[in-house]
């Protein structure tokens, strides 16, 4: 993991067993499957429930300083805790709390490469108790907006007010417009396909099979096809924000751009703006119908 630009955001399975005891370390498990932890989870490690814990349970939007800093005092992380976060689905959502532990400020946040899966596949320790957790003492010291886009940031680079480079993380089907949200998914938009001018580079061909990051020079020569090098500022975006916090982490830390945020508002917030310019490519290579009045 040297040939990274910031190696230091992930620590491999084989670390994470060697330091399950380790004083100053917390495990924390975030998954899409909100039951994954209860079936076994690393030993020592508490689980965040994305839906009710890292998002406002009101309004749209992340939980507010305070709401956090009761969340990390309860799992025994002080401002000094190195955080290890790992999750299913190749650390969605696991990448989607480190994103916004770096938005406040959180110093040493890092991933588990390869997240859940990686962890069982090779055997490795397991339990079903709930962690030991002895309450701390947590302050928001300060935040990092850089690493956030608004719908404003967005619109100001597509309609060429700011240099910038928009990443849709998606799916082929998603960006296409032949579907609005994967199977399943309840949070959605009132129309289907995407910002102008995004690149459709889908956050898991940033994967190896195993889960795992695939390599400096192979992430490279992905997004360098689809001309995102990083010279001018990316905003990556997806359905709700997690797809593309995995891209954001890839192209920040991996790949080391310097200017990359996340669009958290992402389709279900651009998808149902008034006036907001989309393309269909569905819908634009269908003739039109016309329908009589009854």
């Amino acid at each position: 993991m040297s040939e990274y630009k910031h190696p230091e955001v992930l620590v491999s399975t084989d670390w994470a067993a060697h330091n399950l005891n380790s004083p100053n370390l917390r495990f924390v498990e975030v998954d899409v499957d909100t039951t994954a932890y209860d079936q076994g989870h690393i030993p020592g490690a508490v689980a965040w429930n994305w839906q009710t814990q890292l998002q406002d349970n009101i309004r749209r939007d992340l939980i507010d300083k305070s709401t956090l800093e009761k969340l990390l005092s309860a799992s025994g992380i002080s401002n000094d805790t190195t955080i290890l976060l790992y999750g299913d689905n190749n650390n969605w959502f696991a990448a989607y709390a480190l994103w916004q532990l770096k938005l406040y400020g959180h110093k040493d946040v890092r991933l588990i490469n390869g997240g859940r899966k990686k962890w069982l596949e090779e055997k490795r320790a397991l339990t079903k108790d709930p962690a030991n957790v002895t309450p701390a003492s947590y302050r928001v010291s300060g935040t990092d907006d850089s690493i956030r886009s608004r719908k404003e940031e967005v619109s100001a680079v597509v309609e060429g007010r700011k240099p910038g480079q928009l990443v849709d993380v998606r799916s082929v089907d998603e960006f296409t417009g032949k579907i609005i949200a994967p199977p399943g998914m309840t949070e959605t938009a009132q129309r289907a396909g995407h910002i102008p001018q995004a690149a459709n580079i889908p956050w898991a061909q940033a994967a190896n099979e195993d889960g795992t990051f695939k390599s400096y020079d192979e992430l490279k020569k992905l997004y360098e096809s689809k001309g995102i090098t990083g010279k001018d500022e990316v905003i990556a975006y997806c359905r709700i924000g997690e797809r593309s916090s995995h891209t954001w982490f890839v192209l920040k830390y991996l790949l080391g751009f310097n200017q990359v945020r996340n669009y958290d508002g992402s389709w279900t917030e651009w998808g149902n703006l008034i006036g907001a310019p989309i393309v269909n490519e569905t819908r634009a290579a269908q003739p039109e119908v016309a329908v009589a009045a009854r």
